[in-house]
Parts: C-alpha cells; structure tokens; sequence
C-alpha cells in the first residue's frame, strides 16, 4: 500500500472509530485541514453540530467513501478551498454521495462549504440562525402569490415589474427599462431573503436581460458590481445573511477562479447557501424544478431539502422511464451523451431520448453552496395538496390530500424549462430497513431508505385521499 493511501485509510478509520454514528460528517481535503484558517471553520461546524465527525482526503475525495457508507450522515458537510471547488469537483460530490447504499438516489444531504477565502468560509459556517424567507426579489418570474413580500422584474419583457405587499397580491406595475440598480437596490437597501435569477451569465457576469438589452452585473475579486447601459458601474455589497437560487443562469455555479460570480454572491452579498449550474444549461430540470419544491410548496421544505427532493425527482426520472441508465457516467459538461430511447412507461408520459440526454446532463452539475444543515425557509402558507406523514409504531402513513380539486397536482408556475409535474417527496428524519408496503402499491411510490416519493398523480380522482402505507424499522 502506498504511504499516500495508507495516511487517507487511516484517517478514515480514526474518524469511524470515533464516530460511527455520526448524523453530521465534514470531509475535507488534509491540504485544506492543515491550514490554520480553514480548520477554524472545520472547528465551527463541529461547535454547532453535535454528535458530528471529520473526514480527511488526500488526493480524491471518493477515498472517504467506504467510511460515509457505514456512518451513512444525514449531512454531508463538503469543507472545500476555492481551488478545490469547481466543475469537476461539485460532479465528484454528486455521484460520490449516491454511493452510500445500493440504490440510484442521493442518500445524504449534501453541501459544498467553500468561500473567497477562509474568513467568507468561516462566516458561512458560523451563521446559525434559521432564516425565514420572507422577501423575495428575482429577475424572472416567480409564484409571488405564495410568498410574503417581493418583487420581480422580467427578463423577457421590458419595463415589466410586479410586486406584493405583505397582506397583498401581486401587482403589476411599468418598472425600468434598465433594472440593474432596482435589483441591486432589492439586494443592499431592500434586504431581500432569496434573490432568484435566470438569463444568460458566465462564470464572470449576469446578463439580466434576456429578450432585451439591459445591464449587467460582474464580480471580481468577490466583489459584486452593477453595470447599468447608462452612467458608472457601482459596487453591491451587503453582509445581510440570505439565499441565492441561479435556477437558469448558465456558469454561475462555476467556481474557476477568484473572480467567479458565485463567489462574489457569497463574499460580498451574504450568501449563506446557493444553487447554481456549472456547465451551461439547456434542459433546465435540475435548476428550475427547485422553485417547485422551495417557494411553491412554502415552508414545506429547507433550501436544502428542496433541491434534494429535486434531484431524487431527476433519478427517478431516470430509473423509471429510461432502462439502465442511472449508473451511467457522463463528463461534467461533455457532449458525449448515450441517446437512450424512453421504455413503455416513458413513452406513455411523452418522454424521448432528447429528455434523457438532458436528464444526464443535469445530474451531476448543479452545486449546492453552503452548510446543508443550516435552515432557510418560507413561512408555511395554504399548499396545493396536504402531505402528512403519520408513525405508529413500526407503521408509516403518508396521506395525500387534493386541495384545489383538478388543479391540485398542475404546475403552479410555468416560467422557465421543466416546470411542474413534480413527484411528491416526503423527507424521512431517520433511516428505515426492511420495507413491507401494505396499500397504495397502485401510486407506483418508492421507498427508500430516508424518503418517500410518489410519482405526480396528473389526474385527481374527485373525493380521493392518496394514501402509502407501509411497515419498517429504523435504522439503529
């Protein structure tokens, strides 16, 4: 064995010895560890998350794979310096973490925790307050009807704005030609909780138009500037803690660099946790389908949650309607996908092989940014359906319940690619074994490990209460 390989098992070991089961696992590179900086952050993880363990890679950080399969943490914290965290990168920690069992599906609840520098990192980590999500500002629209307040300005048509008012409803109203200083402005003076974005962008700027000739916003150095088509460019700095979601920005997710956006939307804007994608974006399922979880379900999940929820929606995509493609590895961004043509009940939901292909290309290129464990949240608001899940014992009901009669299960909002039709997912606390399903076989559920997915019934059966119920035992 060589001395290289022989430090990572050890390291391993220690950490398995001394946590086995730990609910909270940092992996980190020994590189980044041993800079005194860095292992400040480590240092703050573990003062906030109890019963939390550290793991050390050398040279690839799949070799903390055989220690993360029998602690198998509900969070997965991937501590990473800016050099360490780009496209290949964030593509290692998507297929690593489905590896914990033997299923296709994302078995922890992962993050990248990275920054401009250790001090970005480690105010990251030391944000511990729960965030309640109750402003919002976007530059593409939204279901702002299921938020509190906010306001989005859209980048497909010109002058068009619509806000709300807490105890509102949207209005729409003629907003600016150029809206690079109103959506700064939403972001410093206007304090928004989550900023939303879309159009075309690079690892170097956001292009807010997308139909029509606006400003920009560019970053350098972890600093955010606004570029109006008229007058100076002007800095956007806030500290104010919030969430950032590039849905359908390509690049932004990139990190290739000091000068990358996302950096600077987590150095000089307060960003706590980001989703964005690192290639290009086309498909649009794995960015956009987070907006159908997160805000259109208000409250129902964390940031976290709803993009996991998401992805374990894109592999069911792929393991229901596309046979043998789940264990497929496809280059971060390499056009070289297999043309899969759709089975039966692919077919019959009017999938092709250009969804596959697209599927593929999502699956392992949207990063999620920030500490996995740390809550933001919607204030939980009237939803489309009930979900409630009910534990007796050894027995677990999960009830579905139409609230907006043939509506219930529609998209609410269909801006963007891939919108709606999302599988319902209800998150498990704990780990179950020994799954015996007692009714609700005809729902075509699946019942993992940590979760419960039920496939988007489409069409509401009048009077019906969707009901999954089953036995199993948790996981010691």
């Amino acid at each position: 064995m060589k001395k290289s390989t022989l430090t990572a098992f050890i390291a391993c070991l220690v950490s398995v010895v001394a946590a086995e089961a730990s609910e909270y696992t940092v992996v980190v590179s020994r590189q980044t560890k041993e800079q005194l900086g860095w292992q400040a952050v480590i240092d703050s993880l573990l003062d906030r998350h109890s019963n939390a363990a550290v793991l050390v890679w050398e040279k690839d950080v799949s070799e903390v794979l055989p220690v993360l399969q029998k602690q198998h943490p509900r969070h997965t914290c991937f501590v990473a310096r800016r050099e360490e965290a780009g496209r290949d990168f964030v593509a290692a920690v998507h297929q690593l973490t489905r590896q914990y069992d033997a299923d296709p599906y994302t078995d922890t609840l992962w993050g990248i925790l990275t920054g401009y520098d250790a001090e970005n990192a480690l105010a990251i980590a030391k944000t511990d307050k729960p965030l309640a999500v109750k402003k919002i500002a976007s530059g593409t629209e939204l279901a702002l009807e299921l938020c509190e307040q906010g306001v989005w300005y859209d980048e497909l048509v010109k002058n068009k704005k619509v806000s709300k008012n807490i105890g509102g409803v949207p209005t729409e109203q003629r907003g600016p030609s150029d809206t690079t200083r109103a959506l700064a402005e939403t972001l410093t003076t206007g304090s928004a909780d989550l900023f939303v974005t879309s159009g075309h962008a690079t690892e170097r700027n956001w292009q807010i138009g997308f139909r029509y000739k606006n400003g920009t916003f560019q970053s350098k150095q972890g600093q955010m500037y606004g570029f109006p088509l008229e007058g100076e460019p002007f800095e956007i700095a806030s500290s104010e803690p919030r969430v950032y979601m590039a849905i359908g920005n390509c690049l932004m997710g990139h990190i290739d660099g000091p000068d990358a956006m996302a950096l600077a939307w987590m150095n000089g804007l307060g960003v706590r946790q980001m989703v964005g994608y690192t290639v290009v974006t086309w498909y649009g399922y794995g960015g956009w389908g987070v907006l159908d979880y997160f805000t259109e379900q208000p409250g129902r999940y964390t940031l976290t949650e709803a993009f996991h929820a998401n992805h374990h929606a894109l592999i069911h995509r792929l393991d229901q309607y596309f046979d043998g493609v789940t264990g497929v590895s496809v280059q971060p961004g390499s056009q070289r996908l297999p043309v899969v043509q759709p089975n039966a009940a692919g077919k019959k939901l009017g999938l092709s092989a250009a969804d596959c292909r697209g599927l593929l290309w999502d699956r392992d290129t949207v990063a999620f940014y920030g500490d996995p464990a740390w809550e933001a949240r919607l204030p939980s608001r009237p939803k489309a359906y009930g979900q409630k899940l009910e534990i007796e014992g050894d027995t677990y009901t999960l009830t579905i319940t139409p609230r907006l009669a043939s509506r219930s299960f529609e998209p609410v909002n269909s801006n963007g690619a891939q919108r709606g039709w999302r599988p319902i997912v209800q998150l498990l606390d704990h780990r179950i074994h020994q799954i015996s399903p007692l009714s609700g076989d005809d729902l075509g559920a699946v019942i993992a490990d940590d979760f419960i997915l039920v496939p988007n019934p489409r069409v509401v059966e009048q009077g019906r209460k969707y009901v999954i119920k089953f036995t199993a035992k948790r996981v010691d």
